[in-house]
């Protein structure tokens, strides 16, 4: 049965936005709605602009017998800076500050708004790299980890301190944890990760570093390359991170004050992303 337009329109946008970086051809789109695949180009340019106007992302249109159209998720600078403003805002709250300096954040990654638009975020900065999978380490960075690879398209791997029966053959690395300088143990099952893969490192909050350059020693030992490491926030850390270049959305300082116990700014993310981009 043909379809109407309009009824066309919001059926191609919801099936590119819930497969994002995936190649729809225009024969697929031309016999779902029984339309000419003339018919279906106008409505790709439709979205298209609407997409690029309201900051939605980027749909990527594909000439020729093997081409069609691929949604890349992104965020304007505008609406970048905007949300992680706010995001400073919720973390400057003194009832976040715990023992030892350590901040209270799992009832904000907990949230699907939240989290929908880090991985946005997170997204918007390998949008023009290949990214074949995202790794994390139970436990905090685990819903990140899923937000980021839904918006990439690519699936997920966690790394974890004790093993189960069903990982089969791990591989696994010993790392110093740079808040605390003990040795620690983290491993992955060999087969969720294979060899030659490009790998994006997530994380919920970094001081030493000493982590993320254990789940970058484990990508190393698996014949893989690290394509970028990106974490929720970074704390303040005296003396020699252990870790690699990263990139954070949030700085977020636990001051010796009652005045002011705690205090977020944003990170390097958008200096690394947008640059002086006006």
């Amino acid at each position: 049965m043909k379809v109407r337009r309009s009824d066309r329109l919001i059926d191609m946008t919801r099936y590119l936005l819930e497969r994002p970086r995936t190649l729809v051809s225009l024969s697929f789109f031309a016999e779902r709605y029984e339309s000419a695949k003339s018919s279906i180009s106008e409505d790709l340019t439709i979205l298209k602009r609407t997409f690029q106007e309201r900051g939605t992302g980027l749909l990527e249109t594909l000439p020729g017998a093997a081409g069609g159209a691929r949604f890349i998720p992104y965020i304007l600078k505008e609406d970048a800076e905007a949300y992680i403003n706010a995001l400073c805002k919720q973390v400057s709250d003194s009832h976040r500050v715990m023992p030892g300096g350590y901040v209270y954040l799992s009832d904000l990654l907990g949230q699907p708004e939240v989290l929908r638009q880090i991985g946005r975020l997170i997204a918007t900065q390998y949008m023009n790299q290949t990214i074949d999978l995202v790794l994390t380490v139970s436990v905090k960075g685990i819903p990140i980890a899923q937000a980021v690879a839904e918006q990439l398209n690519v699936p997920f791997v966690i790394a974890r301190q004790d093993g189960a029966i069903t990982d089969g053959a791990t591989v696994s690395v010993n790392y110093v944890s740079g808040s605390s300088t003990a040795i620690e143990k983290m491993q992955i099952a060999k087969r969720a990760l294979p060899a030659g893969s490009r790998v994006l490192i997530v994380d919920d909050f970094v001081k030493g570093g000493g982590t993320i350059s254990g789940l970058a020693s484990l990508v190393r030992e698996l014949d893989s390359e690290v394509a970028g490491i990106t974490v929720f926030g970074e704390g303040r850390f005296n003396g020699d991170r252990k870790s690699e270049t990263f990139t954070s959305l949030l700085h977020v300082e636990t001051l010796q004050s009652e005045s002011e116990p705690i205090k977020a700014t944003p990170g390097n993310y958008l200096t690394r992303v947008f640059g002086n981009e006006r």
